[in-house]
């Protein structure tokens, strides 16, 4: 197949699978492109530095991100490997003394191509379209459990390293009505979790939005794509690294830690289709080592791949990651392709009557 018949994403992938080896990278296989990645390098971790340095150090900059990885501990070998070397650890681990502190994620980079991305839409719009209405009541909470993992760089003075956060487990509680959140994540909130009430500086609360959806509101949105795919350009204009790539973004974040009504699904994957640059990837992997088939897009200015895992049989939707595709990712340059850069599994997501209640099938 010659070049210029290929999309931007599968000529850079092809390129680099013959590279792979040359590289070196591990075997095997967990979301995130660069904007996402530097829009949350907002925690301090200075512990480091300050035990070397009597004065005050640099901060740490690290990724502060509200998704979800599988826990394995840091004392663990070099490589360690889940789900039959799919999803793989390299390196000598964190050493900022977080105890989800571990080394990156990589994986083997799979070829995207734009052949069957239609039929496989089509096939997840109909799953879509006939899976069970969500029953939510107003005063209730929506759960969602996952499994989540992140690689990000870590600079300490002017030291930069690549390391991860282990996969681990993530829950959220959103009332309805979206004025009252709960977040529990061991790598980015305190012990017994935090509030995640989307109040802004003057203590009001901010209405809900494309960005920070309720369920409320995502009964309200259009189901006709091209009316859908207009209001999102539209809203976020001048985020992300392009247009293509912030739509597709944020299609994605309200697959996952969301729970969109039926017929508002199906209309987010007929939208999904008609951005151009999204392509099919036939086997990837979510945080929880599970197989299945990608929609996927290249964000061609950070090199990193976002790919929504489906069920290659049943089409249901697994999970989320973000896969550096590119060589020199990241601010650094020492994001190599391969690298897992987000990656998620979504495990439960049920209506409750409380905050911070668990239903029967997360207890």
């Amino acid at each position: 197949m010659s070049q210029s018949r290929l999309t931007p994403d599968e000529w850079q992938e092809t390129a680099r699978l013959v590279s792979l080896d040359e590289a070196d990278f591990p075997a095997g296989r967990h979301a995130f492109h660069r904007e996402e990645l530097m829009n949350f390098i907002e925690q301090d971790t200075q512990s480091a530095a300050r035990a070397t340095a009597p004065t005050p150090a640099a901060p740490a900059r690290r990724r502060r991100f509200i998704r979800p990885l599988i826990v394995i501990p840091a004392a663990a070998c070099s490589l360690a490997v889940i789900a039959a070397g799919v999803l793989v650890f390299t390196g000598s681990g964190g050493s900022d003394g977080s105890p989800l502190a571990g080394p990156a994620l990589t994986t083997q980079v799979g070829v995207g191509t734009a052949q069957g991305l239609p039929q496989l839409l089509n096939q997840i719009s109909l799953t879509a379209a006939k899976s069970p209405a969500a029953t939510v009541r107003a005063g209730q909470y929506v759960y969602i459990e996952s499994q989540v993992g992140t690689t990000y760089e870590k600079t300490v003075g002017d030291k930069t390293t690549v390391v991860g956060d282990r996969i681990h487990r993530r829950q959220t509680w959103r009332s309805t009505d979206g004025a009252k959140g709960w977040l529990i994540d061991p790598a980015v909130s305190p012990p017994g979790g935090e509030t995640i009430d989307p109040v802004n500086e003057k203590g009001e609360i901010e209405p809900a939005r494309l960005g920070s959806p309720s369920y409320d509101y995502l009964a309200t949105l259009t189901t006709d794509p091209d009316a859908l795919l207009a209001k999102i350009y539209k809203e976020t204009e001048g985020q992300g690294n392009s247009p293509d790539q912030q739509a597709f973004t944020t299609i994605g974040d309200l697959l996952s830690e969301s729970m969109p009504p039926a017929d508002l699904s199906v209309a987010l994957f007929k939208t999904a289709a008609k951005i151009p640059g999204v392509v099919l990837v036939k086997d990837a992997v979510d945080a929880a080592g599970r197989h299945g088939v990608a929609v996927a897009r290249l964000d061609e200015t950070s090199g990193a791949r976002t790919e929504w895992i489906f069920d290659a049989k049943t089409y249901t939707y697994l999970g989320e990651r973000t896969i550096q595709v590119r060589p020199h990712g990241g601010d650094s340059g020492k994001i190599e392709p391969g690298t897992i850069l987000f990656t998620s599994a979504i495990t439960v997501r049920q209506a409750v009557d409380e905050m911070k209640q668990l239903p029967s099938s997360a207890a």
